[in-house]
């Protein structure tokens, strides 16, 4: 997609869905009773963007927040955890690291329906196409480098200093991994894929050791952060649902997938001029991680493309399974079933490669 349709698909708020409308009052009064500072009618629309946990934006008293819910309709289990979101940027946050201010979490259900909480809304840039063809060539490469200084960031933190000690469990994230999403694609599938049995067959015994437990996001890419309006620095980090304890390696690889994969299956840069863009090739942008985060190298990189891009795959999967169920959070939802089989056809040649 082009820049204007990234935008116009993903960019800003629209109309509540029909089959996303909660009821408006009864939000209302929970807010007047647990956000301080709330006052006044509110109005509620919905972020285009997001494909998991519906997001809306609230705009009351003259200020103007963020909610974020579970979807309704029948879920996967552990998927959609709303609570844990709330909690790992409530904690960051308060370390310093760039998270929006968090308000509340309701697990009451009665109040809208399903589990939301609320966060402070952050004005400012979020960049839906990789290539950024609105800015200047030095800023782009400012962009990446931002993006990659933040993770890093997230990377150095020990969990027990700031609160989420038990946010996890600390050993074995790539395994735990491999077996969730493996059952997570199972319980969505809609038809036989070979290259994603393939994978779930192999992955386990391939797997590395995990060196260290970090704070991993899960889902850390371009489109899922905001940067200052005045200058190219990440104000924060938002979609927090796949995080928990584990390998940060494998949150980084995850990222680092956009220099290994075509326009045609994640918007990436193979066969782009990135140089020509400015934005840092593949080798620049993984020496600039490993000096912030005090590492020589990146170990079987192969491997952890595999694993992320089936991840992906299972994720897509998951989402494309919501939108035949009617309560998938982005209309383009239906689209993405397409994708998953590319996807994992290519993981699986990373898999190849690794066991060669």
């Amino acid at each position: 997609m082009t820049q204007p349709a990234l935008d116009e698909a993903f960019s800003g708020v629209k109309p509540v869905a029909d089959a996303l409308r909660f009821d408006e009052a009864a939000l209302g009064r929970w807010m007047k009773d647990n956000v301080e500072g709330h006052s006044g009618p509110l109005s509620v629309r919905q972020f285009k963007g997001g494909q998991s946990n519906p997001t809306y934006r609230i705009d009351a008293g003259g200020k103007s927040y963020v909610l974020r819910r579970k979807p309704p309709g029948k879920l996967l289990p552990s998927a959609h955890a709303v609570d844990r979101e709330y909690r790992v940027m409530k904690a960051l946050g308060e370390a310093g690291f760039p998270a929006p201010k968090m308000h509340g979490l309701c697990e009451n259900e009665a109040v809208i329906g399903t589990a939301f909480y609320v966060m402070d809304f952050v004005d400012g840039r979020i960049f839906w196409d990789p290539y950024l063809p609105a800015l200047e060539k030095a800023e782009r490469g400012a962009i990446y480098d931002s993006l990659n200084a933040t993770l890093a960031r997230l990377h150095a933190y020990e969990p027990e200093t700031i609160g989420l000690g038990d946010y996890g469990k600390p050993d074995a994230y790539i395994a735990r991994q491999i077996a969730r999403w493996s059952k997570q694609y199972k319980a969505s599938e809609t038809e036989a894929i070979e290259s994603m049995d393939q994978l779930i067959d192999w992955l386990p015994e391939a797997a590395p050791a995990q060196e260290r437990a970090g704070i991993v996001h899960g889902d850390y890419r371009l489109d899922n952060v905001i940067f200052a309006h005045d200058r190219p620095e990440v104000i924060a980090v938002l979609d927090w649902e796949l995080s928990t304890l584990g390998d940060p390696l494998a949150d980084f690889t995850y990222q680092l997938m956009q220099w290994r994969t075509p326009k045609d299956i994640r918007n990436g840069f193979m066969g782009v001029d990135i140089e020509a863009l400015g934005i840092p090739s593949e080798a620049d942008y993984v020496r600039a991680y490993c000096e912030r985060t005090g590492r020589d190298d990146l170990p079987k990189l192969d491997f952890y493309f595999a694993y992320n891009l089936f991840r992906l795959a299972a994720i897509v999967q998951g989402v494309y399974a919501r939108s035949l169920q009617g309560n998938a959070s982005n209309e383009r939802a239906k689209e993405m079933g397409a994708m998953v089989k590319p996807m994992a056809d290519y993981a699986w040649t990373f898999a190849q490669r690794q066991g060669a």
